[in-house]
């Protein structure tokens, strides 16, 4: 029973710690899409910016964010120089870039596409 407890104890002490480390890390990479150098997701999808957000806020809720999902943020997680955390209009945390919240795009299929930058010429590529 005490080698349960033990390894318990040490399975829970590498969850702790594995949760804190993911949390202090950045959320997006830069990567190589066919639009260039961009950020992306932990998948490699291409990050948005949309020219209708205001800093720090984003406008783009409902069927919008059906077809650009934001890249969530955990309830917890903590900003970092350049990454900040917005509050959605639901309740829920986006992270956003220099101010600006980052979204995915529906249509692209694998990591690297980015046929999102230019639609309706209000989204945006992420630039690293």
């Amino acid at each position: 029973m005490k080698l349960l407890s033990r390894t318990t104890i040490l399975a829970g002490a590498l969850v702790l710690a594995t949760g804190a480390f993911a949390q202090s890390a950045a959320p997006a990479k830069v990567a190589d899409t066919s639009k260039g150098k961009a950020l992306v997701d932990a998948k490699g999808m291409t990050l948005y910016t949309f020219d209708r957000d205001a800093a720090g806020k984003s406008n783009c809720n409902g069927p919008c964010a059906q077809n650009w999902p934001p890249l969530m943020a955990s309830a917890n997680a903590s900003a970092s120089s350049d990454w900040s955390v917005i509050t959605r209009d639901d309740g829920s945390k986006q992270w956003a870039y220099k101010g600006k919240p980052l979204y995915t795009w529906v249509k692209d299929m694998k990591a690297g596409d980015a046929t999102g930058d230019g639609v309706n010429n209000v989204w945006r590529v992420a630039a690293p």
